[in-house]
């Protein structure tokens, strides 16, 4: 397909936005094989552009750019850095309108969520542009009368960083922008559905003025691109944004080079609505918290837990709201739910309905297919669920909410924390008290009470268990980027005794 063909789909306002190569070395670049890779339209099938198809030699490159840029990069002052920073975040917001029809027309999602996620991605470019001037060290209180002992950060090196297809923009600036205030300089490998938010952002880097080599970007052959990552002595930290499997693979491939490793992994997040709940606060946090993206987010609710005092109230009042949701492209007005990325994942939602329904599960509304085909689903709920269901046990990732009725505190901990998986989870209580006991006894790195949009640029967000390594965000995310040095200053001559 050629430009001319694929630029009648994609119409922005800044048509120098519609990147369509790779970035290495300041360079748009074609893979080295000259192979492409097409990126759909998820809500039409439609190919939206083609993208290089990168591979190893593509990424040792990239690689071997962002280590020259390293050493000058690093070795510029943190106000320095954070001014193109701020550049870079002023034009995300000037571009927001271009950034957002971009993250629709290749993730699906409804054009209101992309906006709303340039607003939150750029958010940890305006953060870190801040954050970036204040790595501190440490002076020690030393034992020793001849002796000075000082703790300084200095950036990590080059950093890997592999993002997902459901956040396109927002989890490269989550990770990108403070690397880059910290001194270090990045080779990013967007997921292969999504490339074009990727390079459009990285073109608005370039535009800040962040200098040739900082920032590349390889897409294609995530095995291959992956390996170089890995294999390479050069890049010193690895960020990655996914599967709880590919996670472990990479974990265990940066043991040959003990690079630091920050993983954000899969998730198994439970909704506890108890009976002091106020019920309509706790079905509006239910629908955005299981339907938003389609249900495609880390932290989307999957088990919804609910007690029995409560339990018909709720699943009445939920299953219709969930029935006034619009499905549809996202690009059209008052659409609240858009297609699931690709057809395995329509497979993989329609397994577990079916192995829920097989189990005793009932269906109040959706359960199949949406009528206007692809790969869209209905919003769906299920209730009389239980633990011996797939959907108990694994990430649906998508537009599934099931129902559970647990009796006492006790059980619904219990039910909350049966998982291998330890990212998000909420609870919804009246009582404080009760919510701070409840709100310490769940085993996950983030907690929402009374609300299940929690997710912010200046809050750690991150994982226990096997839902990952790490924070991103906050004062905490910019210390995966740094190094602690240890300074011990020899031979101090006595000070002056007056």
């Amino acid at each position: 397909m050629g430009f001319a063909q694929v630029g009648a789909m994609v119409q922005l306002k800044n048509m120098g936005l519609f990147k369509t190569q790779g970035l290495i070395n300041g360079e748009w670049a074609n893979a080295l094989d000259n192979r492409t890779l097409a990126v759909n339209n998820p809500a039409t099938g439609d190919v939206l552009a083609n993208v290089p198809f990168m591979g190893k030699i593509d990424a040792e490159k990239a690689i071997a750019a962002a280590s020259v840029a390293f050493l000058p990069w690093s070795k510029r002052t943190a106000f320095d850095r954070c001014k193109l920073l701020r550049k870079w975040f002023d034009l995300i917001l000037e571009n927001k309108d271009d950034l957002a029809k971009l993250i629709t027309l290749e993730n699906g999602k409804p054009l209101t969520e992309a906006n709303g996620e340039v607003v939150y991605g750029g958010g940890f470019v305006e953060y870190y542009a801040e954050e970036g001037k204040r790595v501190f060290g440490d002076i020690i209180p030393s034992p020793f009368p001849t002796k000075r002992m000082l703790v300084m950060k200095q950036a990590v090196g080059v950093v890997g960083a592999i993002t997902p297809w459901n956040f396109p923009l927002a989890m490269i600036t989550r990770k990108v922008a403070p690397a880059l205030a910290a001194g270090c300089t990045i080779v990013l490998k967007p997921a292969e559905l999504t490339p074009l938010t990727a390079l459009a952002a990285a073109e608005l880097a370039v535009q800040a003025g962040i200098p040739s080599g900082v920032l590349n970007v390889v897409m294609g052959d995530a095995v291959e691109i992956g390996a170089a990552m890995m294999d390479s002595n050069e890049v010193r930290k690895i960020t990655f944004t996914g599967s709880t499997h590919v996670g472990k693979l990479l974990m265990a491939a940066a043991s040959k080079t003990v690079k630091k490793i920050s993983l954000e992994l899969g998730g198994n997040a439970p909704l506890i609505i108890f009976n002091d709940a106020d019920i309509e606060i706790a079905v509006q946090g239910a629908l955005y918290g299981k339907y938003r993206n389609a249900g495609q987010t880390c932290v989307c609710v999957n088990r919804i837990l609910v007690q029995d005092g409560i339990y018909d109230k709720f699943s009445e009042a939920f299953t219709k709201a969930v029935q006034k949701l619009r499905v549809g492209h996202g690009l059209d007005p008052g659409v609240t739910q858009g297609p699931l990325i690709n057809e395995a994942s329509l497979k993989k939602v329609e397994a577990h309905v079916q192995d829920a329904v097989s189990k005793g599960a009932k269906v109040l509304v959706g359960g199949k297919r949406h009528s206007l085909g692809g790969t869209f689903y209905q919003p769906t709920v299920l209730c009389g669920c239980n633990d011996e269901m797939l959907i108990f046990r694994e990430e649906v990732f998508g537009p599934v909410a099931p129902l559970m009725r647990f009796q006492t505190d006790e059980e619904a901990i219990k039910m909350a924390n049966d998982t291998e998986y330890g990212l998000a989870a909420y609870a919804y209580t009246e009582n404080i008290e009760h919510g701070w006991r409840i709100a310490e006894a769940l085993d996950y790195g983030m907690v929402g009470l009374n609300e299940t949009l929690i997710s912010s640029e200046v809050a750690p967000f991150g994982g226990t268990k096997q839902s990952g390594l790490g924070r991103e965000g906050s004062n905490y995310g910019i210390d995966e980027y740094l190094e602690l040095k240890y300074l011990c200053l020899g031979n101090i001559k006595q000070p002056f005794m007056c």
